[in-house]
């Protein structure tokens, strides 16, 4: 049997973006795939990634914000930042940890003066659905 690879998925507060695509990861290839999220800064995982998870079916409630360092003893394959404060303060991981950055707009930030609450789950849904469209590709682009 072949072992799962390990990734890491890294933003700033494992609040939204990291969560997300921690969870497609696990849903989507979970048969060769072990995803984690945690961030650099510790925070709440935020409500609306909740809905806009929920609305497809993937339930990340139960989920927490973890610290990077509370992985530290996990050996990653890779490391995949997902905005730039996480690439910039990333720690050093040791051994053949490959690190990946693909930055996505950070909803809460774009959501914060939106003039409804539809709006803001607008912001919320286009990142998800581009964030599910990276991880439907991740196998193939890892290997890149």
């Amino acid at each position: 049997m072949i072992a799962k690879k390990q990734i890491l998925f890294l933003c700033t507060g494992n609040s939204c973006r990291s969560q997300m695509a921690e969870a497609w990861t696990n849903h989507l290839h979970g048969d060769k795939l072990q995803a984690y999220s945690a961030g650099v800064a510790k925070s709440k995982v935020d409500p609306r990634a909740i809905q806009v998870m929920a609305e497809q079916g993937i339930d990340i409630s139960s989920s927490r914000s973890k610290l990077v360092e509370e992985l530290e003893k996990t050996d990653f394959d890779y490391v995949i930042t997902l905005c730039d404060h996480a690439r910039e303060s990333c720690p050093l991981f040791p051994g053949p940890t490959k690190k990946k950055h693909v930055g996505f707009d950070d909803p809460p930030f774009l959501a914060k003066n939106a003039p409804s609450e539809e709006e803001a789950l607008g912001y919320y849904r286009r990142v998800r659905d581009e964030i599910r469209q990276f991880v439907t590709n991740l196998p193939q682009t890892l290997e890149q």
